[in-house]
């Protein structure tokens, strides 16, 4: 009895697997992460990817997180009705055709067109915390990751004084806009944003960093951005367990 209850489970695991690994399959044309990681800049490039987060839409333009089980692709302001917009919930799969392109070190899909498909993925964050300040971070680019056990420290703002976060990138701006906040790992600072398109003043990640103290240990979750080095948007900070 033990044996046939040990076949049955391993056959049902096994197409398990096996549906998973359908479902993982690139249609025909399509690039696995892979090729698309290596392919040129200015490189028409196809991909199918699944929604994770969306950042904006405006003037027919949106612009998203996306991610399948293997990497990550930032659309940016790919061509989209505004009644399409509302149909890309997170976990939409969606098949994209566009240009590679690269700014400030950011990849990111440029001049696409989409058509969206059957499927569904939601990415679970990927820890990276060791990877901070090493050249292996760039890797996993664009992906919903997060950061576990960080200080937040101090920054500085235009006029040299010491704030738990900042109004823009130098403190220039006001309650709506980006905020900018430090924090460390190993003796290491780090500076972490909460993208105001993707997060605004009324998201409880907002108000988390406006409510920081220096000291305070924190985890956090968000999109490993790049802007000449790793800018990561956070969407979630906790009190570090």
């Amino acid at each position: 009895m033990k044996k046939a209850v040990l076949a049955l489970t391993l056959s049902l695991a096994l197409a398990a697997a096996g549906s998973v690994m359908a479902a993982e399959e690139k249609s025909e044309g399509v690039m696995t992460y892979e090729e698309y990681a290596a392919a040129d800049v200015d490189t028409e490039v196809t991909v199918e990817t699944y929604v994770q987060a969306k950042q904006s839409w405006w003037e027919d333009a949106a612009t998203l997180y996306t991610q399948d089980q293997d990497g990550a692709y930032f659309l940016y302001n790919m061509p989209c009705s505004e009644e399409d917009y509302e149909k890309l919930v997170p976990g939409t799969k969606i098949k994209v055709t566009g240009y590679k392109t690269e700014w400030e070190g950011e990849a990111e899909i440029i001049d696409s067109t989409f058509e969206i498909e059957e499927g569904e993925f939601i990415a679970e964050p990927k820890d990276v915390t060791d990877l901070l300040g090493k050249d292996e971070l760039i890797d996993s680019q664009n992906q919903l990751v997060s950061f576990k056990g960080l200080t937040v420290e101090a920054s500085k703002d235009a006029d040299g004084n010491d704030a738990v976060f900042l109004y823009s990138w130098d403190g220039s701006g006001q309650d709506g806009d980006d905020l900018y906040f430090n924090a460390s790992l190993d003796g290491n600072t780090y500076t972490f944003t909460v993208e105001s398109y993707l997060c605004d003043s009324t998201t409880d990640v907002y108000a988390a960093v406006k409510a920081l103290n220096v000291g305070d240990k924190i985890d956090m979750e968000g999109f490993l951005y790049w802007y000449q080095g790793a800018n990561p948007h956070i969407t979630a900070v906790t009190a570090a367990e």
